[in-house]
């Protein structure tokens, strides 16, 4: 059973990783999904309090990190409120707008768009917003897959050791 509960982790932990690059998957529900699957096939008894307590700290920091870097990566290049919220609803729908490339392109758009129209921001302060909103995403892809690589670490170090 302990095969079968590594193989079911590691699958959801894979998950979880597509999750960075593909924001309908709710990456950290996946780590978690992981984590508690191979409780149940396997056994709780290694993952006590502590663990619980720490991973849910990890999960508060994910959510962090990735609010954090988008509003970062926008402000930082002179975007406004409007080019943050373009920014987001655009990396919602950008993937089902243009497939692939809408990951990247979504984002872009979205501050773009709604720095010209919302804010009324001229084009070179719209398109700096809109390099600000792929400088987020690029660095909340960075710092979510260092936590959950860091999650996963703590997983196998409270199970194994």
């Amino acid at each position: 059973m302990e095969i079968i509960g590594w193989i079911v982790a590691i699958m959801m932990f894979i998950v979880a990783f597509v999750g960075l690059v593909y924001p309908i998957i709710p990456s950290v529900l996946f780590i978690v999904a992981g984590f508690l699957l191979y409780g149940w096939i396997v056994s709780f008894e290694e993952m006590n309090w502590l663990f619980w307590i720490i991973q849910i700290l990890f999960v508060i920091l994910l959510f962090g990190a990735d609010t954090l870097a988008n509003v970062v990566g926008v402000k930082r290049f002179g975007g406004s409120k409007a080019g943050m919220w373009g920014s987001t609803i655009g990396l919602l729908i950008g993937p089902f707008v243009i497939p692939v490339a809408g990951i990247l392109l979504g984002p872009f758009i979205g501050a773009v768009l709604a720095e010209l129209l919302i804010t009324r921001s001229d084009l070179k302060q719209s398109l700096k917003s809109g390099i600000g909103s792929l400088v987020g995403f690029f660095t909340s892809v960075a710092a979510k897959g260092a936590i959950m690589l860091l999650m996963i670490a703590i997983f196998v170090f409270f199970v194994v050791v």
